[in-house]
């Protein structure tokens, strides 16, 4: 993979999602993930987005054996939770191709998701939306 470095014991990838980037570290370890220099439940404080962070490692079988370092920008806090899991994932699948990849490719973790908002177009007020017709 091109965006992916295993020096060593360190693995570094990068995660998209939306408008969000994330750059992710991960060093044998137990378990530790940080995130912009927080902890992840104080930088995600909802439960749903710290389980969608943790789902590259339930699918692995590595729960509690790797240390999560990542720096995070751009977007709101769902795209970079997906953007996270997207650069652990790639991460995991560096690490050992034989064991991990395809269950990883089997969830959908390595795949980047493509949707982003629609832009908005001229003469009206969303993407899509119209202003109210007037017959007379």
């Amino acid at each position: 993979m091109s965006n992916t470095k295993v020096n060593g014991q360190r693995v570094n990838a990068t995660g998209r999602r939306k408008e969000a980037s994330a750059r992710v570290f991960l060093t044998p370890g137990s378990g530790k993930v940080t995130i912009n220099r927080r902890e992840s439940d104080e930088y995600f404080r909802r439960a749903t987005l710290l389980m969608i962070i943790n789902q590259p490692f339930q699918v692995t079988e590595t729960e509690g054996k790797w240390d999560v370092w990542a720096t995070v920008s751009g977007g709101g806090l769902s795209g970079q939770a997906e953007a996270v899991k997207h650069g652990i994932s790639r991460a995991l699948a560096a690490v050992s191709v034989e064991t991990h990849r395809p269950a990883l490719k089997r969830s959908g973790f390595l795949t980047r998701d493509a949707r982003v908002v629609e832009r908005k177009k001229y003469g009206r007020p969303g993407a899509r939306k119209r202003f109210q017709f007037s017959k007379r």
